[in-house]
């Protein structure tokens, strides 16, 4: 945090002035503490005019339509379609980062698309698409432009999704899930070693943020740990994680167990294997929780939802493929009548695996073309 540049972006609130004439930010647990022209771990937060300020409000590194299993959300609206979006930067410094040409990217020209909040809101409802997505890196860190889309979309209907690492302080953290209508929380470890090692960062915090959107708020979140050869992927880890799961949240929260691959500083690790998602799967539903998953892998049975009374296959997945559909219009099992947890609006979406790069400037152009101007 001692890189000095120039900056340019839109004011934030979450900092306080310290004795020392620092300011800190207080957005996350980080809490740096800036000089005039310096920015924080995240890249994209910095001081400016003696304020903090966020440098990519209004900008993103793509959108692309998504199914929405791929967030991965099995139990929010499934088989609709997302429109998926990131910035640049990120608050933790996984080695292991799977979007880290973005997340981790200090060159704002990775930033190609231009779009205010209205444009975003406008864009997925021309396209049909159910909800927006919070994704590639974590939100938490353009908390003010994320905040300002998902008002933007309520006021067209469209939900809004953020997947997250849950690493954020508890004002930020109200504010941003008091916008909300899902969350994927991406719980990378169970332990405190594991986080501070491997994502310069603290396990307590995610915890605590993972509490607070169960018991204090109506989001409906499902939970996702990349499973690491050697590093998060013991019995005992697994076993501790899904217990405190069932006991702090209850049984019915999905937990998705995804296979890491080599990338960015972690290419000396092997891919997770099948079997080791397989067995973190049937920990946690001896362990009682009701929706347990693989991701990552080709496993039509590990990725399908089951009713957790009777056994009958409710929800068929193969990848981001929805195939059988055993629900009725209030999401309940048609065979014993047991009600599935979740976020369903009758029958299933029809978006299927496809994904559908999508260019803001081209709709812009369009609409001026048309309408003389931009009109949200």
């Amino acid at each position: 945090m001692t890189e000095r540049e120039h900056l340019e972006g839109v004011p934030t609130d979450y900092w306080h002035r310290l004795a020392d004439g620092r300011i800190q930010c207080d957005l996350c647990p980080r809490f740096c503490k800036l000089q005039e022209g310096q920015r924080g771990l995240c890249f994209v937060r910095g001081r400016q005019d003696d304020q903090v300020v966020l440098t990519t409000y209004g900008r993103s590194s793509g959108f692309c339509i998504d199914p929405i299993e791929k967030k991965p959300l099995n139990h929010f609206l499934p088989g609709t379609s997302v429109l998926s979006f990131g910035t640049a930067g990120c608050n933790l410094a996984c080695k292991f980062c799977q979007n880290w040409d973005m997340s981790k990217s200090r060159q704002m020209d990775t930033l190609a698309d231009q779009a205010e909040p209205e444009l975003v809101a406008y864009m997925a409802e021309r396209l049909g698409a159910h909800s927006i997505a919070f994704t590639y890196n974590d939100p938490i860190i353009f908390h003010e432009y994320a905040i300002d889309i998902a008002k933007a979309c309520r006021q067209r209907g469209i939900r809004t999704v953020g997947v997250s690492s849950g690493y954020v302080s508890p004002g930020p953290r109200e504010e941003f899930y008091a916008h909300m209508d899902a969350v994927n929380i991406d719980l990378k470890a169970f332990t405190e070693l594991f986080y501070k090692r491997l994502t310069g960062s603290e396990l307590g915090p995610v915890l605590d943020t993972i509490r607070y959107i169960h018991h204090d708020t109506d989001v409906w979140m499902e939970l996702t740990t990349l499973l690491i050869p050697g590093e998060n992927d013991s019995t005992e880890e697994i076993e501790n994680m899904v217990t405190w799961v069932r006991d702090e949240l209850g049984p019915e929260v999905p937990m998705h167990f995804t296979a890491f691959h080599p990338d960015f500083k972690m290419l000396d690790h092997a891919p997770t294997p099948p079997s080791t998602l397989a067995r973190a799967r049937a920990i946690a539903l001896d362990a009682g929780i009701r929706y347990a998953y693989t991701g990552n892998v080709q496993d039509k049975a590990g990725q399908s939802t089951y009713c957790h009374h009777c056994g009958q296959l409710l929800i068929g997945r193969d990848w981001y493929q929805l195939s059988d559909w055993n629900l009725d219009a209030d999401g309940r099992c048609t065979a014993c009548g047991t009600a599935c947890f979740g976020v369903f609006e009758g029958g299933p979406g029809q978006w299927g695996p496809r994904r559908v790069p999508v260019q803001p400037a081209a709709l812009r152009a369009e609409l001026e073309s048309a309408g003389g101007g931009w009109r949200p």
